[in-house]
Order: structure tokens, then sequence, then C-alpha cells
């Protein structure tokens, strides 16, 4: 997964999901392809995770850096 972005590893996990959900692979080609999602999934977390940091480290209050966790119902709001 080198070189891979977050968008291209995400479309790939969606394939996956839709392809084990049809139910028409045999058992040896489904566990290869949960193998595979389980891979993608954690490299999409992972990058998740570096971004959330950035988020973090970026946000700015009172004129300096202050680390705060990122507020989804917030960000929804905006």
């Amino acid at each position: 997964m080198s070189k891979k972005s977050f968008e291209a590893a995400l479309a790939r996990l969606e394939e996956i999901t839709e392809e084990l959900e049809s139910g028409d692979l045999s058992l040896d080609v489904s566990l290869k392809k949960f193998d595979e999602g389980i891979k993608l999934a954690e490299f999409c977390n992972a990058r998740l995770a570096e971004a959330r940091t950035k988020v973090e480290i970026l946000l700015d209050k009172n004129g300096r850096l202050t680390a705060e966790p990122f507020d989804e119902r917030q960000a929804d709001s905006d």
C-alpha cells in the first residue's frame, strides 16, 4: 500500500465490501478479500489518525497553539 492515497484505499475497500456482500465468492477467495480489506481499513485508520493529529496541532486558541480533540458535532453544525 505504499504511495496509495486514502481515497484509492477507501474506494477499494468499498469494492471488496460489495464483492463479499454478493455472496458469489468461494470461501478461499472471500478470506483473501477479507484479509485485503482488513489491511486497507488499517491503512485508512492510520491516515485518519495522522490527519486528526495535524488538525489538533494546527488549532490556534488565544494566540497560541493548543491541541483540542476534533468535535464532529460542532463541525456538523457549522
